[in-house]
């Protein structure tokens, strides 16, 4: 599988399909892998790859991945964009729709703020969220999971900094609503959205709903959608539908 690298920061990532790009990101909080897709709700992959140009990527430092770099204390929502950013870039395309699981919602959020021009149309499926009854459910899941894995394998690293990018992604800026962006964010969003709200400790209804209803370009799915399969099926094929609805008329890139 090939990597994408610039300066100090490697990006392991495929491609499936053909059609217009569309970049997908899987759950798994910041241990986001490719090799989950197979346990997903919806294997993307599989699912839309006789639809659209797949691609996929481990997020950096993600345990269990090929992707690393620094870790950006300073700016780490910033960094993942950056890095998804550097990937189409790499690839050559401009324009392409974002679809993320999990804690790709806020990384939809995220790359459609800084590049709104290039993200004609955002997935959020499952997003994670402030969820007040669990306030510090992603922030726990950092620090009991992702933190002593990438300690154990990067032994320049130190608990301190993983503490300060933990508390810098889920407790600082917008830590009551998807963390990676403001709520002036949402509501300025021209791009068209799909919100496919979820319901767990992590996957905040009340931020779904929230996004779904400030940004004046979203839809919301049923919810809720992925239990019964032919309610799943049919919003498998809603998303599919409202993708191929902002494909421009010349899919080039």
């Amino acid at each position: 599988m090939p990597f994408y690298t610039n300066g100090d920061v490697k990006i392991h990532y495929e491609e499936v399909g053909t059609g217009f790009p569309l970049l997908v990101t899987p759950g798994g909080g910041l241990d986001s892998t490719m090799d989950k897709w197979p346990g997903q709700v919806i294997n993307v992959m599989e699912e839309f790859k006789n639809d659209f140009r797949c691609i996929t990527m481990d997020q950096r430092n993600a345990n269990g991945g090929q992707s690393t770099g620094p870790v950006q204390v300073d700016d780490p929502w910033g960094a993942f964009a950056d890095d998804q950013l550097g990937l189409m870039d790499h690839l050559g395309i401009r324009e392409f729709f974002f679809m993320g699981f999990c804690i790709g919602g806020p990384f939809a959020l995220r790359i459609i703020k800084n590049a709104p021009q290039r993200v004609l149309a955002g997935v959020l499926c499952q997003p994670v969220g402030h969820n007040a009854a669990h306030a510090d459910s992603m922030y726990n899941s950092g620090t009991d999971i992702w933190a002593p894995a990438l300690l154990a394998q990067r032994p320049e690293l130190t608990m301190e900094t993983c503490l300060q990018y933990l508390h810098n992604l889920y407790r600082e800026n917008s830590a009551d609503f998807v963390y990676s962006v403001s709520r002036d964010d949402v509501s300025s969003c021209q791009t068209p959205l799909l919100v496919m709200p979820d319901n767990t400790p992590s996957h905040s209804y009340e931020a779904a709903i929230e996004v779904a209803e400030l940004a004046p370009k979203a839809q919301q799915t049923v919810y809720p959608w992925k239990e019964q399969e032919d309610i799943k099926s049919t919003t498998i094929n809603q998303v599919r539908e409202f993708l191929k609805s902002h494909q421009p008329a010349t899919a080039g890139r």
